[in-house]
C-alpha cells in the first residue's frame, strides 16, 4: 500500500515539472519587462522633478508623470490616508508576489528532477545524473535571478511610494493647519 502512495506521489510530482518550468521562465520575462517599466518610471521620475515640487509647492496640477501616488491623489479628491495606501500596496503587489514565490519555485524546479537524477545513479546511468541535474540547476538560477530583480525593483519603488505617501501627508496638514 505505502509502495503505491509513494510511486503514484513519485509519478504525479514529475507532472509539475514542465508547468513549473515554464511558470520560471514566464517569470524571468515578466521580471525582464518589468526592469524596462522600472528604468522609464526613473526616467519619467527625473524628468518631473520641478514639476512634482511645484506640485507640493503651489498644487499647481503640473504633469506628475513618474509619481504614481501623487497623480492618483491628483486624479481623485482625498479621502483617507487608508486608501492612499492601499493604492501604494497595490502598485507593489505584483514584483512583491513574484520576489517571493519564484524562489519557491526554484525550489520546486530543483527538487523534482533530484528523484530521476537519484535513481540513475543507482542504476549507474551518468548521463540520467547529468540531465536531471542540469534542469534542477538552471531552474534555480532563473528563480533566483527573478527573484533578486523583483525584489530590487519592489525596494527601490517602495521607498519612491512612501516618500510620496510622506509628502502627502505633509500637504494634508498644512491645508489641515491652513484652513
Amino acid at each position: 500500500m505505502i509502495s503505491i502512495l509513494e510511486r503514484l506521489m513519485y509519478e504525479v510530482s514529475n507532472l509539475f515539472l514542465p508547468p513549473v518550468l515554464l511558470i520560471i521562465v514566464a517569470l524571468f520575462f515578466y521580471s525582464i519587462v518589468q526592469t524596462g517599466v522600472f528604468f522609464a518610471e526613473m526616467y519619467k521620475r527625473r524628468q518631473n522633478f520641478q514639476n512634482y515640487n511645484t506640485y507640493l509647492k503651489d498644487e499647481i496640477n503640473n504633469e506628475i508623470s513618474g509619481y504614481p501616488i501623487m497623480k492618483y491623489l491628483s486624479n481623485k479628491t482625498f479621502s483617507s490616508i487608508e486608501d492612499i495606501e492601499m493604492f501604494t500596496f497595490k502598485k507593489l503587489e505584483n514584483t512583491s508576489l513574484v520576489t517571493r514565490v519564484t524562489p519557491m519555485l526554484g525550489l520546486v524546479a530543483t527538487m523534482i528532477p533530484m528523484g530521476p537524477a537519484l535513481k540513475s545513479l543507482s542504476s549507474g546511468n551518468i548521463q540520467g545524473i547529468s540531465d536531471n541535474l542540469i534542469i534542477a540547476f538552471a531552474a534555480v538560477i532563473f528563480a533566483l535571478l527573478t527573484s533578486s530583480i523583483t525584489y530590487t525593483i519592489t525596494s527601490v519603488r517602495r521607498r519612491w511610494y512612501a516618500n510620496e505617501v510622506k509628502d502627502i501627508i505633509e500637504l494634508q496638514k498644512a491645508k489641515n493647519e491652513s484652513a
